[in-house]
């Protein structure tokens, strides 16, 4: 089964390998020779989730998941959210990110977050849609030179450690990508069987 990961970003193909099965075949934007940026102009984490599946599927044939994720900060009224990855403007900045975020965090007492995740799957029989979240806490400064966006400065519900500071497979287990990852996972063994190929579907 080839299946095409509508992304540019390595860290995320590196975590979906981590723990893809050996009878689904990833493809990136870069192996099907997508190199546009495919606009994410959704004001949800689901439209533009769908917004990048479906480009691939029209525009390439091929079946395709995509995720959007948002980091949501109660004190911040749910903020960066759909945003997280533009949040301190364009070009979109990692570092820039986490740093306006803790400035906008000066002073706060509430520092419950909750990381989002959404994946779209589009096939030429379906779309849907697989949810994942994990509750935790903005740290006062980063922490850990692991992971990518805001890892640093998330502090996972129940661990001592960020994001950023847990290995791999550590993260793998709790993350909000992870959880979404394992309902798609969940969906494609139960509706398309190992040795089937749905390419041309």
């Amino acid at each position: 089964m080839e299946l095409v990961f509508a992304t540019h970003n390595l860290n995320k193909v590196r975590e979906i390998q981590a723990v893809l099965p050996p009878h689904i075949t990833l493809r990136t934007l870069e192996d099907i020779g997508c190199r546009e940026e495919i606009p994410e102009t959704a004001d949800t984490l689901e439209g533009n989730a769908l917004l990048k599946a479906t480009h691939v599927l029209k525009h390439y044939g091929m079946p395709c998941f995509a995720d959007d994720t948002g980091l949501e900060v109660d004190a911040l009224g749910g903020s960066p959210g759909v945003f997280s990855a533009r949040y301190a403007g364009l070009p979109k900045n990692d570092s820039k990110n986490v740093e306006k975020l803790l400035k906008d965090l000066q002073g706060q007492p509430n520092r419950k977050a909750r990381f989002t995740t959404v994946i779209a799957l589009c096939t030429h029989e379906e779309s849907r849609l697989f949810m994942g979240e994990v509750e935790g806490v903005i740290t006062e400064f980063p922490r850990g030179n692991k992971g990518f966006g805001y890892d640093p400065v998330f502090q996972p519900e129940g661990y001592g450690e960020t994001f950023a500071e847990l290995s791999l497979p550590e993260k793998n287990r709790i993350s909000h990508r992870a959880r979404a990852f394992a309902k798609l996972l969940l969906h494609l063994k139960r509706h398309f069987p190992q040795s089937e190929d749905f390419r041309n579907k």
